[in-house]
């Protein structure tokens, strides 16, 4: 008999995300609708729930599984959570991976739903943050807990950061973190948050963009004055007038194109869809190639001002002395002074501004290690899709992080379907997000803690 090779290979060791218990969208169905059902709406002037109560349940389903995590509340209700963890000693530059506990109010009479339900309906889960941002909370718990569990530490260092206050400008959340526990951040390079890495679709290509700039924002209470009198006499210095012209023309105000050096690459990877080249007398077009998505990203390739609030008189016959109106106004990087020099020109003689928040703009490079591995970590999921940069109209908690010299990016994965008008979800009626978007989402995000 002829001598037997005994001798084998070792066999791969086991992945632990092939064990339920480890998989890192195990949980995140559940904690998504756990976190939707505890009301963390923010009013913007202190007289809702707060997030404590939020606030305290991460902090316990992290220290469930071994992640010490600290709470500070910056004022009675308003609480923040922050964790450390992860790092093999071999790397000191931390990455800081941020959402936000707070959402915007939800009329219940409005919704299909109770928004403070967490329901599952049609295989979306819906409630008020389900876009906004309670998915990506989810997703990040859920990865933490499964890779804790099974001892899958990552290499780079994490801060994983849950804050309040973000939906009225994290003055009471991220604001007071950077000024008061900056500690808490040292040796971040980087940081990861919300609005990017769901996924758009242009001519049946599905695109996922990741944020990598903000417009600043320019929150403001203009106020005119004049001579109060009677309804019935001439008045040269009315209050009201002075002001409705001023809105009027900040309203009916078309402002130029302008491409910041992120909105070039997105859409530079549209036109190379659409067979065309990419210029700003064609960016408008472009932009509506995006189908559902067209109405979020219309936002990026201009300065912006919108009046919001009007107040004025208690007297249909009396002029009176003061009016006010408030505007929300988004400016791009770059073009700050054109914005507001353009505002003073709108504004006129007889109306003042103050700021109720003034934040700035910002542009995080593309061309990273990091957004290298964001890349990465969507393609091996989803193999034929493209990654390009977009810039946000809106604002996130990144403005505040970045003080503390960070480059920012908005990460949430999502794959979502194609005519899901995603943008519309957010702050709006009946907000919800697929099941397998946030499954999904769990699994990309797992990669990425690996690739990066």
């Amino acid at each position: 008999m002829a001598n037997e090779d005994r001798s084998t290979t070792p066999s791969p060791a086991p992945d632990p995300r092939q064990d339920p218990a480890h998989a890192p969208e195990g949980e995140v169905v559940e904690l998504c609708r756990e976190l939707i059902r505890i009301d963390t709406s923010n009013y913007g002037d202190g007289s809702g729930p707060g997030e404590r109560v939020a606030a305290e349940r991460v902090a316990e389903l992290l220290e469930e599984v071994g992640i010490e995590a600290r709470v500070h509340e910056t004022d009675r209700g308003r609480t923040n959570v922050v964790a450390h963890w992860g790092g093999d000693g071999s790397r000191s530059d931390r990455l800081l991976l941020h959402g936000h506990l707070d959402v915007v109010p939800a009329e219940a009479s409005d919704w299909q739903v109770d928004p403070f339900s967490g329901e599952i309906v049609d295989g979306y889960v819906w409630g008020r943050g389900a876009v906004d941002m309670k998915d990506f909370d989810a997703m990040l718990l859920s990865v933490v807990r499964a890779r804790a569990r099974a001892g899958r530490v990552p290499e780079r260092p994490l801060v994983l950061c849950f804050t309040a206050d973000e939906e009225a400008g994290g003055h009471k959340g991220a604001e007071r973190l950077v000024a008061d526990h900056a500690d808490e951040f040292e040796g971040c390079t980087e940081a990861v948050g919300e609005v990017g890495g769901f996924s758009t679709t242009v001519r049946g290509q599905r695109i996922y963009l990741i944020e990598a700039a903000e417009k600043g924002m320019a929150w403001m209470k203009l106020t005119a004055r004049g001579r109060a009198g009677h309804g019935s006499m001439i008045n040269t210095e009315n209050a009201v007038a002075r002001l409705a012209g001023a809105v009027a023309r900040i309203g009916a105000h078309e402002w130029p194109v302008r491409l910041t050096p992120t909105m070039e690459v997105l859409l530079a990877t549209v036109a190379d869809i659409a067979g065309t080249e990419a210029t700003p007398e064609n960016a408008a077009d472009l932009i509506n190639e995006f189908e559902s998505s067209a109405k979020m990203l219309g936002s990026t390739i201009t300065n912006m001002l919108n009046p919001t609030m009007l107040s004025a008189g208690y007297k249909v016959n009396v002029i009176p002395t003061e009016a006010t109106a408030h505007v929300d106004g988004r400016f791009l990087p770059g073009y700050e002074d054109e914005f507001f020099a353009t505002l003073a020109e709108l504004l006129g003689p007889g109306v003042d501004h103050e700021f109720i928040s003034l934040q700035d703009p910002w542009e995080s490079p593309t061309e990273t290690d990091l957004v290298r591995a964001i890349t990465r970590s969507l393609l091996a999921e989803d193999p034929g899709a493209r990654v390009a940069p977009y810039l946000m109209g809106a604002g996130t908690d990144a403005k505040h992080f970045r003080k503390l010299g960070m480059e920012s990016y908005g990460f949430a994965p999502l794959r979502l379907p194609a005519d899901l008008d995603f943008g519309a979800l957010f702050h709006g009626v009946d907000e919800r997000v697929p099941v397998d978007a946030l499954e999904f989402g769990a699994r990309v995000f797992d990669r990425f803690l690996d690739e990066v």
